[in-house]
């Protein structure tokens, strides 16, 4: 019985890992094989491996490129938290939060008992851990998803980002709608 109640937290654990991995890999292929390309005339001597892409501290200037009528990837240098909020030039109050809180949702994930908690949970804490990634090598986080209707445009974000809103937004309705464990304990 002990082990099945391990079984999620450990699966929520191992899904951490390879969350960050994608979102570190789509922000190199679209920083560096979809905008470097744009900015730079030999584009084989300048683009950069992933690994070297991970230790690198070079931040792109501003581009765009037109995908569809209502998105564009645009580079955009986030240096504070959602939708560009608490601008700062140090990163490293925004390092500390973001781990403060990926601790404390990792505990959370240890206890967690449901498949979808554990697995909401695994998301926010690898979105948080992806953007802390880019704050450590860049000193702000690259966003470069940009949805837009008729010159309105959403903040520009990255699947850090989704991961974390998606998440959250799991874990909430999640917890008011479907967890039989809080409704039992309010009876």
């Amino acid at each position: 019985m002990t082990r099945k109640i391990f079984t999620k937290p450990f699966i929520g654990f191992g899904l951490i890992p390879i969350l960050v991995l994608l979102d570190q890999l789509s922000k190199w292929i679209v920083l560096e094989k979809i905008f470097r390309p744009k900015t730079d005339i030999l584009i084989s001597e300048n683009s950069l491996g992933f690994f070297d892409w991970l230790t690198s501290t070079e931040r792109l200037d501003f581009i765009t490129v037109d995908v569809l009528p209502f998105f564009n990837l645009t580079m955009v240098w986030n240096q504070g938290v959602s939708f560009g909020l608490f601008q700062s030039d140090n990163p490293w109050p925004l390092i500390i939060v973001a781990l403060i809180i990926s601790a404390i949702f990792a505990v959370w994930l240890w206890r967690s008992k449901s498949w979808v908690e554990a697995m909401s949970l695994s998301m926010v804490i690898g979105g948080a851990i992806g953007n802390v990634i880019d704050r450590l090598h860049f000193g702000a986080v690259a966003d470069f998803l940009d949805f837009y209707v008729k010159g309105w445009h959403y903040p520009a974000f990255n699947l850090a980002d989704s991961l974390i809103t998606v998440g959250i937004l799991i874990l909430v309705v999640y917890s008011l709608f479907f967890d039989k464990s809080n409704k039992d304990n309010e009876q």
